[in-house]
């Protein structure tokens, strides 16, 4: 293991996602404790470390991946409160998503708005999008 790669990562990962990114490290430990260290080497360690993007325009990119590959709502929940945590609003998150719905449809969008609701909901956040 490249042990400066994994504490960079981690530190990255904290940054984002706070404890829910250490939540999902942790529960990997006793299934599958190298794809937690994959995560935390590679995706945080390697990629969220490069320069070119901020942290909120990573996120933002993340959330809408999420989203367009669908089945992905635990992994978009920690998401969603990453983009919160480096300073993307809410009604920014759901704008986002409504912007998928001509390239990705309303079955993808409604579940990734459902979720962004929760998120909300448990961090206590009102959110009222735009109106056309």
């Amino acid at each position: 293991m490249d042990t400066e790669r994994y504490e960079q990562g981690k530190r990255k990962l904290a940054e984002i996602d706070g404890n829910g990114g250490e939540n999902v490290i942790a529960s990997l430990q006793d299934i599958a404790p190298d794809l937690g260290r994959y995560i935390v080497e590679f995706a945080f360690g390697d990629i969220y470390r490069r320069d070119g993007l901020n942290l909120r325009e990573r996120e933002m990119i993340t959330i809408t991946s999420l989203l367009t590959a669908g089945g992905c709502e635990a992994q978009l929940e920690v998401h969603i409160n990453g983009a919160l945590n480096v300073g993307i609003s809410a009604s920014k998150i759901v704008e986002t998503f409504i912007q998928c719905i001509p390239y990705t449809g309303f079955p993808k969008v409604l579940n990734a708005i459902f979720v962004a609701k929760k998120v909300f909901m448990e961090r206590g956040l009102a959110i009222s999008g735009p109106q056309s």
